[in-house]
């Protein structure tokens, strides 16, 4: 076991997972490693340097829930490392969201954000979000196994687990976000030619003068060849309860997209 007081952020990750109940060590390792990653995993943990943990918390972007939940990861850990006297303080204090990305308190601040959906879609979700929790168990079980092998910088089987990690709990918290902010509609309610999950829309690029087709589906039925687009992408949520006729704007890398809803079918 190396000095104390030469024990590496790799090394203190290492300890401070291990400690750790298997479903606190789900919810903590991909962000606790990535700091690790990004500070430099050989680096003698009484080198860091509160400045460098301020800096990393410019890399919390996000929502507000999954910022705040990768924070207080990253705070739990150099808790630890203070703790097991690896620095001489708490440098967990450097790290603070902007206020941009800061928790509100309950309460208080702009009312909480609604999102209508029907409820198809609202059974989607919850289905999906029911699916990638029973993950869980098996995915600790490849991170165990992974682990065998002690090497925490050349252990692609490691690397790849993390990442289906990180990918899994990520998509959790957004659906748990979603279905938080859900307010269902009842189907009666929208018009028939609404555009739903289904629903094959077709489209006039008003920029370009392009037609475009889609079909709305479920994250699972993906077909981007098909023209088969989530009903969870920037498209997909603009164009969700539209009406033939109306106009649309789509954020993209390349500018704000603007299409014409020409029919939809389905």
């Amino acid at each position: 076991m190396p000095d104390d007081s030469r024990v590496t952020l790799m090394e203190a990750a290492r300890r401070y997972l291990t400690e750790l109940a298997d479903e606190d060590r789900i919810g903590s390792q991909a962000e606790v490693e990535r700091f690790v990653r990004w500070s430099g995993a050989d680096r003698i943990c009484s080198d860091l340097r509160g400045q460098d943990v301020a800096n990393y918390a410019e890399n919390l972007t996000g929502t507000v829930i999954d910022a705040s939940t990768r924070a207080d990861a990253v705070k739990r850990f150099l808790a630890f490392v203070r703790k097991s006297g690896f620095t001489s303080t708490n440098l967990g204090t450097h790290l603070r969201l902007r206020k941009t990305s800061a928790r509100r308190p309950a309460g208080r601040g702009a009312p909480r954000k609604q999102r209508e959906m029907t409820a198809e879609e609202n059974e989607a979700l919850t289905a999906e979000l029911e699916s990638l929790k029973a993950q869980r168990p098996r995915i600790a079980d490849d991170l165990r196994r992974a682990r065998e092998d002690k090497d925490f910088r050349e252990n692609a089987p490691l690397d790849a687990a993390r990442e289906h990690q990180a990918h899994v709990e990520g998509r959790i918290r957004a659906l748990e976000a979603a279905l938080d902010q859900a307010v269902v509609v009842e189907m009666a309610g929208l018009s028939d030619h609404t555009v739903e999950i289904g629903s094959t829309v077709f489209l006039h690029n008003l920029i370009s003068g392009a037609q475009t087709t889609y079909t709305l589906v479920r994250p699972g039925e993906v077909d981007a060849a098909q023209g088969r687009i989530s009903f969870e992408s920037p498209v997909g949520r603009a164009l969700l309860r539209r009406q033939a006729g109306q106009e649309v704007e789509v954020a993209a890398p390349s500018g704000t997209l603007r299409f014409r809803i020409e029919r939809i079918e389905g």
